[in-house]
Formats: structure tokens, C-alpha cells, sequence
């Protein structure tokens, strides 16, 4: 695969035989962000489970105290006082049974979180197919499906993010801009990796972090120490 000049030139400040430590790393992330656009730095996970047995799943959300420096679009399934309490937390979308036959009919997708109150779930579960494979499906682990959609809407618009395992065991999750710093990112980043050791499931065996690895949407990727972040996770169980 051929790069471009800009990622050429990042990827000499990095030494690909290294792992750093987080801090080091992101700050080379913010130093390699040379796109003309605030690009986005994603953290990438690699965990010692398998994703194909239910009790080694690992998937939840988290809110970022610093956000994730996206402009976050809200749709909300919801009915009487939960959809005002929606509108006035801010979501740009609320409906039920119009808001299904927009999604159905017209294939609008035009949100980038989707909320709904638990009633509601046995019409947004005829959406499975359209809303699931874009990973927009309300689920309660993530907090999406919640009684109290007003809450969840500040969250979503606040930072949160959901993370889980895809099919290589290996989670990946925004944690802001490159234009953040350095201190901030840290912030979000020392954030997720607890909530992911956190949710370290019991029938996890031997080294829970494998691997991580950040980067920019148009840089190179830099190595953390995965051993260090193993070492975190151990002290917390």
C-alpha cells in the first residue's frame, strides 16, 4: 500500500520496534496529525478473550470526560412524557411508530446514537437488521435502552462512547481530536482502558491486554505497552 507524503514523514518520528508508554504515544499522535482536517485519534485493543463464547464478552459504555470532539446526532424511541423529556435533553429525533416508518420506508439514518425507552423495544426490535449492522441497535448494556432517556441523551451528547469486542477480539473506540492535546486525550484514553479492565470478564485466562495501539485517522499507528496496561488491569482484580 502506497502513502502519501504527510504519512511518510509521521511515520519517521516513530519507532515501529518500540512500544511506548500511553502518554508518549499519544503525544506522537497529536505531533503525526498533519491532514487539514482535526483528525480523530482511535485507540485499538486487542484482548485475551474469545469473542465466541458468551462469557468472555466484553461490551459496555463509557463517558469521556473530555467527549469525543464529534458533533453527536440523537434519535430517540419514545412516547408522551419520555419523548418531551427527550426533545428537552436535546435529541434532534424523537418518534415511535412514524419514526420506524421513516427509518423502514425512506432508509433514514441520519443519527449517530439511538435511544429508546423500554416499551418501545418491541417496535424498535423489528428494526434489528437496518439498525444492528451499523451498530446503532439501542441495547441495555450500552445504556440505550433506559427509562430514563433524557439522561441518556445528555451522556451521548456529553462523550459517550460504547465499546466492544468485534469478530478478532480486538475493541476499537474513539478518544477525541488530535487538536485535544496531549493532556486531554490522556484523560479519555486513561478512562476507557478502565472501564474495558473493568469489564474484564471472570473466564478470561492469562494476559487480558495483548495489545494496544493508537493512531490518527490519517497517521501511522504507535504501540503502547501492553504490559504496563496488563499490569493495571491485574492490580484492579
Amino acid at each position: 500500500m502506497k502513502h502519501g507524503k504527510n504519512y511518510v514523514e509521521s511515520a519517521k518520528l516513530i519507532d515501529k520496534t518500540k512500544q511506548y508508554d500511553a502518554n508518549e504515544a499519544l503525544d506522537l499522535c497529536v505531533k503525526t496529525a498533519k491532514a487539514k482536517f482535526d483528525e480523530t485519534v482511535e485507540v485499538h485493543v486487542r484482548l485475551g478473550v474469545d469473542s465466541r463464547h458468551a462469557d468472555q464478552q466484553v461490551r459496555g459504555a463509557v463517558v469521556l470526560p473530555n467527549g469525543t470532539g464529534k458533533t453527536v446526532r440523537v434519535a430517540v424511541f419514545a412516547k408522551g412524557d419520555a419523548a418531551k423529556a427527550a426533545e428537552e435533553a436535546g435529541a434532534e429525533i424523537v418518534g415511535a411508530e412514524d419514526l420506524l416508518q421513516k427509518i423502514q420506508g425512506e432508509n433514514f439514518l441520519d443519527f449517530d446514537v439511538c435511544i429508546a425507552s423500554p416499551d418501545m423495544m418491541g417496535l424498535v426490535g423489528r428494526l434489528g437488521k437496518v439498525l444492528g449492522p451499523r451498530g446503532l441497535m439501542p441495547s441495555p448494556k450500552a445504556g440505550t435502552v433506559t427509562p430514563d432517556v433524557a439522561k441518556a441523551v445528555t451522556e451521548a451528547k456529553a462523550g459517550k462512547i460504547e465499546y466492544r469486542l468485534d469478530k478478532t477480539n480486538i475493541i476499537h473506540c474513539p478518544i477525541g481530536k488530535a487538536s485535544f492535546g496531549t493532556e486531554k486525550l490522556q484523560e479519555n484514553f486513561d478512562t476507557l482502558l478502565d472501564a474495558i479492565i473493568k469489564a474484564k470478564p471472570a473466564a478470561a485466562k492469562g494476559q487480558y491486554i495483548k495489545s494496544c495501539v493508537v493512531a490518527t485517522t490519517m497517521g501511522p499507528g504507535v504501540k503502547i505497552n501492553a504490559n504496563k496496561l496488563t499490569a493495571a488491569s491485574t492490580a484492579e482484580n
